[in-house]
């Protein structure tokens, strides 16, 4: 009975987690089958089309923010803050709005090609669900090697920074100021992270490895006067997503979080190959952001 009152709501999370990851392993040959069936997505962009949403976004909004705080210098405090994330709001709209035209006009499929079908959402809320729990523990797991490693580099007294948003969700109570940065955690940011990061730098990767992967095997093919061994898509997605999960890390500010986000990375991407949805790492990222700002929230 004592053992009992121990246990916590995320013993039993780590726990399911743990089980579901343990069940992949197992059903994927320890992961050298989880891909053997995973489409190409067919499409005709360039290698440098990542760029386009990558300046708009990370270019053209930081200007206009700094454009305006310097025509309003009045706005001090948390008026600032919310006036940074409304920017911000509108920036990704219109970045998100750029990129579905890209995909539309580039994609074989148009935007059901580049992931985006209205019919797979239902399925891909629940999936995104049990892909995060079945990831929890490993990026759990990347947290406490980051800190063990950091306290003995720095000492015993290093402690992991918050992310921004959520020391600024906890420092400041108005309201407004609420709405927005979870706004923008839960809704702007895995819409747009997904779309750029999967949508566009995954997909590209994967494309020059296919071509890539394609030309060696013809060679091969040529040399040896026999078919080429292995199978070239599964070939091309894990280094596709290994490398975007890397970018993806890096754009964040503070490197304590770069390990488990490369994880967070992996998981999302693939579940993009593997369902060929892009609503799936949507939603495995808004359940992650969401549980972060709770956890937030509540302490």
């Amino acid at each position: 009975m004592e053992f009992a009152k121990t246990i916590t709501a995320t013993d039993f999370i780590w726990l399911a987690g743990l089980i579901l990851f343990a069940c992949w392993l197992l059903g994927t040959s320890l992961g050298t089958k989880a891909l053997t069936d995973s489409p190409p997505r067919r499409n005709n962009m360039p290698p440098y089309l990542p760029l386009v949403p990558l300046m708009l976004w990370f270019g053209a909004v930081s200007m206009v923010i700094a454009l305006v705080q310097k025509l309003t210098p009045g706005l001090l405090g948390w008026q600032k803050i919310f006036t940074d994330h409304l920017i911000l709001s509108i920036g990704a709209v219109v970045t998100m709005t750029a990129m579905m035209f890209l995909a539309h006009v580039h994609f074989a499929r148009r935007l059901k090609g580049f992931g985006l079908n209205i019919k797979t959402i239902v399925k891909d809320f629940f999936m995104g669900f049990v892909n995060l729990l079945a990831a929890w523990p490993l990026m759990m797991a990347a947290i406490t090697m980051t800190v063990f490693v950091a306290k003995l580099i720095s000492g015993q007294e290093y402690e992991m920074q918050q992310h921004q948003q959520l020391e600024m969700i906890t420092e400041y109570p108005q309201l407004p100021l609420r709405i927005m940065i979870v706004f923008v955690a839960v809704v702007i940011a895995p819409l747009l992270e997904e779309m750029l990061f999967r949508g566009f730098v995954q997909t590209t990767i994967r494309s020059i490895l296919d071509l890539r992967f394609s030309n060696f095997n013809c060679r091969f093919e040529i040399g040896n006067r026999q078919p080429a061994i292995g199978n070239r898509q599964s070939t091309s997605a894990w280094p596709a997503i290994a490398v975007s999960s890397v970018f993806f890390a890096i754009m964040h500010a503070n490197p304590g979080h770069w390990p488990a986000l490369f994880v967070l990375g992996v998981c999302l991407g693939y579940s993009y190959e593997k369902s060929g949805s892009l609503f799936r790492p949507i939603f495995i990222h808004l359940f992650f952001n969401a549980s972060s700002v709770a956890i937030a929230l509540n302490q």
